[in-house]
């Protein structure tokens, strides 16, 4: 009989250790706003909650090389039309240096400013970005992935951009110069088509820059939906309901409050009274 009495007040110490337990893990989920302390808790949920993160941070990784990618697209947008403007402006010097009126002092000069436009050209062609990096890759275009499967070259190589027909732009340029230094009319000439050639190639290649951006513009759109949609799902299973664990916690309390009274007023009772 003693034993029996003393394994029963075995178990109810252990029935209210566990039901102290669970307030304790009520009150962290309350305090910490989460549902989920350990994969136990819920192991379907966690493993959701693991495959998510993942995603996130797929995500956190791809939404950075957005970023990179637009600020690579917006330092080539503006390069590239400082490039179209030396270039319509060493057209305009052909231009005059070929009119009969214009004597060789003056095509001496142009010729001067033809070969700083070249220079700057130059110059352009070996921008760099903020870490240092060629802006227009010297080798293949620089890919760069922005989703699970899509990567591609936000900006184009430098052969791509100031090289037409195998002769960078720069060049025709000087050649331009010479030509105008010389007085050589056929040599303006085919200047003249020449620069009018790399005004519309930097044009086109411009305008697939802004095809860039606006892609990578949508791609971080998507990219943002998906993000919300993920936090909101993993939201919905690791955050604490926080009226369900408030009326939860009450009725752990009120139940370990009631069985520790009553253990109470059972080791009350005198061993006559157990054995009787």
């Amino acid at each position: 009989m003693i034993n029996a009495v003393g394994n029963r007040m075995t178990r109810e110490i252990a029935r209210h250790q566990k039901l102290a337990e669970q307030i304790e893990r009520t009150q962290v989920q309350i305090s910490s706003g989460k549902r989920l302390q350990r994969m136990s808790d819920d192991p379907v949920a966690a493993r959701r909650i693991a495959t998510i993160g993942k995603a996130q941070a797929s995500l956190e990784s791809w939404n950075a090389n957005i970023t990179s990618a637009q600020a690579l697209v917006s330092q080539a947008d503006n390069v590239l039309v400082s490039a179209s403007d030396l270039l319509i402006r060493a057209k305009e010097l052909a231009l005059a240096a070929s009119s009969d009126s214009t004597n060789p002092a003056d095509r001496a000069v142009m010729a001067a400013e033809l070969v700083a436009i070249a220079d700057e050209l130059d110059a352009l062609a070996a921008t760099r970005d903020s870490n240092g990096d060629p802006l227009f890759s010297t080798g293949a275009a620089r890919v760069m992935r922005f989703d699970s499967d899509v990567s591609f070259a936000p900006v184009p190589s430098a052969a791509d951009t100031f090289v037409v027909g195998g002769n960078s732009i720069a060049t025709w340029v000087r050649d331009a110069a010479t030509a105008v230094a010389a007085g050589d009319k056929p040599g303006m000439g085919a200047s003249l088509d020449a620069l009018a050639t790399a005004i519309g190639h930097v044009a086109d290649r411009n305008a697939a820059i802004g095809l860039s951006g606006g892609r990578l513009d949508r791609i971080g759109d998507a990219l943002k939906s998906r993000d919300i949609t993920l936090t909101e799902e993993r939201s919905d299973s690791e955050s604490t309901d926080l009226s369900l664990a408030i009326a939860l916690l009450s009725a752990q309390d009120l139940t370990l409050g009631a069985a520790q009274a009553a253990f109470a007023k059972i080791n009350r009772q005198t061993l006559f009274d157990i054995l009787n």
